[in-house]
């Protein structure tokens, strides 16, 4: 066999079988079935957990197909609580991970995430070691009003410098109770929250870039 086709058979199988995807949520100990509360993706077979990667993209909101519910459930909640989203196998591109949020202006089931949204929680870099794992566990806000919400997780893979980020995205449907009054800020649009030249994005992870790496996107907000 030649080499190229050896390296185009590699690359094939990585493809099929490579990366990850968060399909499951899990509240106060209880872990619900796949897909229940998150959205599922449509991406063909094969590349069901392939990352989005163009910033201009609705996609980067709840990842292919995620801006319709397509009988996702919704989850009730009180803020405060503890929730968990869990991959079906546990991260390995070097990145951070970061929660977002959403107020539908109805029915979350009717929502195609084209509000605003506001950061609350970024998992960056400990010195050059990245938070890679196979669940990642979080507080709802406790002061963010009643309401129905997507519930975004996105990890960014940033193991290619040169190349555009990778990021792995989804949304669970919540519905919040016992909240506050406090309006989160800074509210951004996706698409629209990242930029290009963006140093998160930007960095040589390979040459320093993780020391004082920078979490693309908004400042977290805090009740």
């Amino acid at each position: 066999m030649k080499f190229t086709t050896l390296i185009a058979a590699a690359i094939a199988a990585e493809g099929a079988a490579a990366h990850y995807i968060f399909q499951q949520f899990g509240m106060g100990g209880q872990k619900y079935p796949l897909w229940e509360y998150v959205r599922k993706n449509t991406n063909p077979s094969w590349l069901q957990n392939g990352p989005v990667t163009d910033l201009n993209s609705k996609d980067l909101r709840c990842n292919v197909g995620g801006l319709v519910s397509n009988g996702t459930k919704t989850l009730t909640v009180k803020a405060g609580d503890e929730f968990t989203f869990y991959l079906d196998t546990a991260v390995y591109h070097v990145g951070p991970t970061s929660l977002y949020m959403s107020k539908a202006p109805g029915l979350v089931a009717d929502y195609d995430g084209s509000g605003q949204w506001f950061k609350f929680h970024d998992w960056g870099p400990s010195g050059t070691n990245w938070n890679l794992k196979n669940s990642y566990t979080s507080n709802i806000p406790k002061c963010i009003p009643d309401g129905e919400y997507l519930l975004r997780i996105q990890q960014l893979g940033i193991h290619n410098p040169g190349a555009p980020p990778q990021f792995y995205i989804s949304c669970a449907q919540i519905k919040i109770t016992n909240g506050g009054s406090t309006s989160p800020s800074p509210l951004v649009s996706i698409p629209g929250a990242f930029k290009a030249n963006d140093p998160g994005y930007t960095a040589n992870i390979y040459n320093g870039g993780a020391s004082n790496y920078v979490v693309p996107g908004p400042q977290p907000f805090k009740c």
